[in-house]
């Protein structure tokens, strides 16, 4: 089933809070898993690494193995890193790094270590925080309702053919490429053949969930010359399934519904802001007054929401 919500703000504002109150209105939707993609003002030297560990006594070196290989690429850490302190045996470390040479082969080579400590999000401006549970207990965990940002998205999973895991929910990062995030509403059919001609061209994917597969096939299609909104009506021609999706970058958010339409999405623009959603009630969370409600019933519906809520 499971639910998905998007949000952009006119200026950098409290786009944590709108995303868990969105996310908590759908809560009902899937509470095996949520998750947050964030963008806050984008940095002009430098990325931001989300991480997830996954036994936490062996922190300590799971971080001195990570920065070895990414000094190995010509990166560093630029500051600190700093992790959750919740009791969970997994943990979820925040990294600031300097430019490796090439994030693709940095990423390649840090991946060697993911069953011990995988990347969930690189970006000028991208931070993805996921996690096990409903959207206040994940929000209580990492902190969201602080978070400082432009846009983002919101996903809130019923898990039903891979596994509640935290790294198994959304959202997921396109790997590896920088600042491109999405979440899913649905079920892509033919997983195995696009995963399969995506690996062949040197794609690695760390879970069995769909969705990951969907944010790595939009950013393939524009690293080969395609527009996003190519990229996003072509999505609706070649991959088989019912789905609606989200894609967010750092100019702002597209969306994709597939031809039999059946996964819903409503949004709202005003003030020179958007909002979407799976249900309209999550939009009421942000907009509780009478703010005009969009919905997209109709199939195989595409289109980019910029930075401001205008259409890009």
């Amino acid at each position: 089933m499971c639910g998905i919500a998007g949000r952009i703000l006119g200026k950098t504002g409290d786009v944590g809070t709108d995303l868990v109150e969105l996310m908590d209105a759908q809560a009902h939707r899937g509470s095996d898993s949520t998750g947050f993609a964030i963008y806050a003002p984008p940095r002009a030297h430098g990325y931001v690494v989300r991480a997830m560990g996954f036994d936490r006594a062996g922190l300590g070196r799971d971080l001195e193995d990570f920065l070895l290989i990414l000094r190995e690429h010509g990166g560093d850490f630029l500051e600190n890193p700093t992790w959750d302190s919740a009791p969970d045996k997994h943990y979820s470390v925040r990294m600031v790094i300097s430019d490796p040479a090439n994030v693709a082969r940095w990423i390649h080579d840090a991946d060697m270590l993911c069953a011990r400590l995988e990347v969930q999000s690189v970006g000028r401006a991208l931070e993805i925080i996921k996690d096990i549970g409903g959207a206040a207990e994940v929000a209580a965990k990492h902190h969201v309702r602080g978070m400082q940002g432009t846009h983002g998205l919101g996903h809130a999973r019923l898990a039903t053919e891979s596994a509640v895991r935290p790294n198994a929910s959304h959202p997921f990062w396109a790997r590896p490429f920088p600042d491109v995030a999405i979440v899913h509403n649905g079920q892509i059919t033919d997983y195995t053949n696009w995963r399969n001609r995506l690996e062949r061209q040197g794609y690695r994917f760390l879970t069995q969930n769909d969705s990951e597969l969907i944010a790595v096939w939009v950013s393939h299609e524009i690293s080969q010359g395609m527009t996003l909104q190519q990229a996003l009506d072509h999505s609706i021609k070649q991959i088989d399934g019912v789905f609606t999706y989200m894609i967010a970058d750092l100019n702002g958010i597209g969306f994709a519904k597939d031809r039999f339409a059946i996964k819903p999405l409503a949004t709202v623009q005003a003030d020179g802001a958007f909002c979407a959603a799976t249900e309209e009630q999550a939009l009421r969370r942000v907009y509780p007054g009478g703010a005009k409600i969009i919905n997209y019933d109709g199939p195989a519906k595409t289109g980019i929401w910029g930075k401001g809520g205008l259409a890009a």
